[in-house]
């Protein structure tokens, strides 16, 4: 069923939140997944979603937690059925919302793992040599680090993103939302040289597959663009070899660029524009870090300091 076609309510609305709402293929096939699991379960029980009562949402809820699945997944599932289900309401497709009263499971809201600037400066140095895949690597660890920016707007780039003459790039973030990030000048070099006919150069193919592959900024070693696969790959390859292991994700580097920008003195509001945050809330949970680590330094230095 997460697969396959949905009933025509939950298509309408996967419909609306593509054309209306200007939702990524990534975030629709979550949502796709998460209604058809959903959806089955009612089947299986002869409710469909236009009958579903709140009793039925709350004993599906019960049946996810009993399934041993952590309460963010849970709660991470049901936002497309809420949403769904608001959007029903809105559409006239349905009188009541049956999730309107069921509370969902509280997730602790973990802070991010940053790495240390002598950690991040270990990993970068880490590559090693000037053959093409060493400086596409490079680039591809000094522009995370360096912008901030997620794996998939990365790996997402094309070369008409990228304005070299200013140390700017064009990302498109959630919701195909632009913005426009500095480049630093250690990500810049490592662009430049990737760039060159030495790097970018030996790995273009001598015949495109398609025109996203040929506009693309970071090639795979077939000449075709990298996925977001492959550039989490080139990272766990890299955190591997100096010792990070399961410390370093796609999302490392980018927890660790505000980080330190924020313990650098930087305003809140500038790293909620280099990050493409929504909303300041999301921001400040990196101050939360940087406070944590100010009272570990305070706590252990300081002779009054309370242990």
């Amino acid at each position: 069923m997460a697969g396959s076609t949905l009933p025509h309510e939950a298509e309408e609305f996967l419909l609306w939140l593509g054309v209306e709402r200007g939702r990524s293929t990534a975030t629709l096939a979550a949502y796709r997944r998460d209604l058809g699991t959903f959806i089955e379960w009612l089947r299986e029980r002869g409710i469909d979603i236009a009958s579903a009562q709140s009793a039925d949402v709350v004993d599906y809820l019960r049946a996810r937690e009993e399934a041993g699945l952590a309460p963010a997944t849970v709660t991470r599932s049901m936002v497309a059925v809420r949403t769904m289900y608001r959007f029903l309401v809105a559409e006239e497709l349905r009188g009541d919302d049956p999730t309107a009263f069921v509370e969902l499971p509280r997730v602790p809201r973990g802070l991010p793992k940053a790495l240390s600037e002598d950690e991040v400066a270990t990993l970068l140095a880490s590559v090693e040599g000037t053959d093409p895949a060493a400086r596409r690597d490079r680039a591809i660890l000094e522009v995370l680090y360096g912008t901030g920016i997620r794996i998939s707007e990365l790996v997402g780039l094309s070369l008409g993103d990228l304005d070299l003459s200013d140390a700017t790039i064009r990302v498109f973030g959630k919701g195909a939302k632009e913005r426009v990030v500095p480049l630093g000048r250690y990500a810049m070099d490592a662009l430049v040289a990737w760039l060159s006919p030495e790097g970018r150069g030996v790995m273009e193919p001598s015949r495109w597959k398609s025109r996203s592959d040929a506009d693309a900024v970071f090639l795979n070693r077939a000449g075709g663009r990298l996925s977001r696969q492959g550039g989490w790959g080139v990272l766990k390859k890299y955190g591997a070899k100096v010792g990070l292991g399961a410390r370093l994700s796609p999302h490392t580097l980018r927890h660790s660029c505000a980080t330190h920008m924020l313990e650098h003195g930087a305003d809140i509001r500038t790293v909620q524009e280099l990050l493409g945050h929504a909303s300041i809330t999301t921001t400040q949970v990196y101050t939360q870090v940087s406070r944590r680590q100010l009272l570990d330094a305070y706590n252990s230095a300081h002779p009054r300091a309370r242990s």
